[in-house]
């Protein structure tokens, strides 16, 4: 059903706490598991704490761990742009069949909660999303 799986990650506890259904998911479906990051343009930025590039490597290859311990092997990927169009741009590069994401990690644009980044991604998205709550 679903063969390329594409999970945006951050730092927040709704990315972690979805990890557990992409990686059913995963197996369920004999899935390939590609992990995002995306780092937000300075100029654009929304928020005052931004990760260094070191600290975005830590991230994905934290949960690049994660799912080999559940037996999944997974792809890592960094992006750097608006985060919403970075993951809608990553997804249709991949082929990606589905996009997994919580729904309250990546944070609110600059108009706020009606403006979210995973209901930009819903609406803009190439492919479906399932947003774990």
């Amino acid at each position: 059903m679903f063969k390329t799986v594409l999970f945006p990650v951050d730092q927040s506890r709704d990315s972690r706490e979805a990890a557990e259904t992409v990686a059913a998911l995963v197996k369920l479906c004999s899935a390939q598991l590609i992990i995002l990051s995306v780092e937000e343009d300075l100029e654009e930025s929304s928020t005052e704490a931004q990760l260094t590039p070191e600290a975005i490597d830590q991230l994905l290859e934290s949960a690049k761990g994660t799912f080999s311990e559940w037996g999944i092997t997974a792809q890592t990927m960094h992006r750097t742009g608006k985060i919403a169009f970075c993951i809608c741009d990553v997804a249709d590069e991949v082929n990606a069949d589905l996009i997994i994401m919580g729904c309250r990690g990546i944070g609110l644009t600059e108009e706020g909660a009606n403006e979210s980044i995973s209901n930009r991604v819903i609406n803009l998205s190439p492919c479906p999303v399932l947003i774990v709550p």
